[in-house]
């Protein structure tokens, strides 16, 4: 039985006398102030056909999106998520336990947090922004765009590397499929490994032939998954775990070995788009930003207001241009909340005269790219007055995508489920980060 919200606490101690109490208290009110929120989780919670009404309790819809919130915040592991709603009377009060209430172990919360879509938190940060709150906080009529990349849980990806990956998953696989069918293989996996060590210290030459062997090796350990593969589906056992994942990872594994060979023995440069980056998180990108060090992960562009709320977020496909994201971000704005702002602040990156074109179409009044090569400034604002402070204000942004990054996770994703489970993480670091900031100016 899932209860929908817990209307009264048992025993509940009176809040200490602490900033960060009161902070965590603020963000409980304003919680409540908004009790479609804890219904859009409760639709993620419930599975289609499944009743409300039967089995044991589990965690309410405000329960699951406090603790969501606590961990997001304090950037704990689920681990260290159960510990502290066991032993912090804050936490446990903010989440809605009571003093003698059992709280969830780390599998449970795991289990219902990560069942909040993206699209529901995405839902929720726009309901909490549309808020009687937000609107005296910032009434959005000032905004600053800007991009930033955020890394994926993943290793450096060099060659030999993702070779390993695959080798060391498909025979961990392939000895689960042993338990219910017979096959001939063999397991190669320490001779891949010392190949793969070998080649981080190997000379040029002596390279090209430890990966020679290491590709080699690789071929014939996919040949015996496959053939481990089509045994288990003829046994009628496709449907079981490790057949669903020799099936997920065999195509994974040949594009794996194809880059490896294109790349290292032939001496091809393989394109972005035809690279797996990762054996775990094949959706991750390369996104390179000028001179600076690559990143593996995915590339943010991000609207932010005058008060350091984020009003949007679009998580790009590949390394897309900046200025191929400027006018698409007003146009969501103007869709999620209903109007346009007056005034929009980019860099110079995004620049150019079709994007300047468009945006004032969309209903801003002044718009400011930092660097506006051939634009001129009487096109884009109305003074140069307004150019400069506008261009001050874009400054901001930089501080507020570090407070993101620094206080809430946004610099490396540690969920796991490809592009639905990051922009899962992004969306619920947004929303804690609005929630704490609006708390903060109550």
């Amino acid at each position: 039985m899932r209860p929908s919200i817990h209307r009264q606490l048992p025993l509940v101690p009176p809040p200490i006398n602490h900033e960060h109490c009161r902070e965590v208290m603020q963000m409980g009110a304003l919680l409540d102030a908004h009790p479609e929120l804890e219904a859009m989780v409760e639709q993620d919670l419930v599975a289609k056909g499944v009743s409300r009404d039967v089995g044991r309790a589990g965690m309410s819809a405000d329960q699951v999106l406090r603790a969501l919130v606590v961990k997001q915040m304090n950037q704990f592991s689920y681990q260290e998520l159960a510990f502290y709603l066991a032993d912090s009377w804050t936490y446990r009060s903010f989440c809605r336990f009571g003093a003698f209430d059992d709280t969830p172990a780390r599998s449970t919360l795991q289990d219902n947090i990560q069942r909040i879509s993206a699209q529901t938190l995405e839902r929720m940060n726009q309901a909490l922004l549309r808020g009687a709150e937000a609107r005296r906080t910032d009434n959005g009529r000032k905004v600053r765009v800007d991009t930033t990349p955020s890394r994926t849980n993943v290793h450096l990806p060099t060659d030999s590397s993702l070779l390993w990956d695959a080798m060391r998953v498909l025979v961990r696989e392939m000895y689960v499929a042993w338990e219910h069918i017979d096959f001939a293989w063999s397991d190669h996996s320490r001779r891949a490994k010392r190949r793969t060590v070998a080649i981080i210290s190997a000379r040029k030459v002596r390279r090209y032939k430890l990966y020679q062997d290491l590709l080699g090796v690789a071929r014939r350990t996919v040949g015996y998954a496959q053939n481990a593969l089509q045994t288990l589906i003829e046994a009628g056992l496709e449907q079981i775990p490790c057949a669903v994942k020799l099936a997920h990872f065999i195509p994974l594994a040949h594009q794996v070995i194809d880059q490896a060979h294109r790349r290292v023995l032939n001496g091809e440069k393989v394109p972005p788009t035809e690279k797996v980056l990762s054996f775990f998180e094949p959706d991750t990108d390369l996104v390179v930003r000028g001179t600076r060090e690559p990143t593996y992960g995915h590339k943010l562009c991000l609207t932010v207001g005058a008060s350091s709320l984020v009003f949007d977020c679009v998580i790009a496909t590949g390394n897309p241009r900046d200025s191929s994201l400027a006018v698409g971000m007003i146009k969501r704005f103007k869709k999620a909340f209903g109007f346009s702002p007056r005034q929009a602040v980019f860099d110079g990156a995004f620049s150019s005269n079709d994007n300047l074109v468009k945006i004032k179409q969309c209903g801003v009044t002044d718009v400011a790219f930092t660097k506006h090569q051939g634009i001129e400034l009487s096109e884009m604002v109305r003074s140069s007055w307004v150019f400069k402070r506008l261009r001050r204000f874009r400054a901001g942004v930089e501080g507020c995508i570090s407070f993101l990054k620094r206080c809430f996770g946004l610099a490396r994703c540690t969920w796991r489920g490809g592009r639905e489970g990051f922009a899962a993480f992004t969306w619920s670091s947004i929303f804690s980060a609005n929630l704490l900031t609006l708390a903060a100016t109550r």
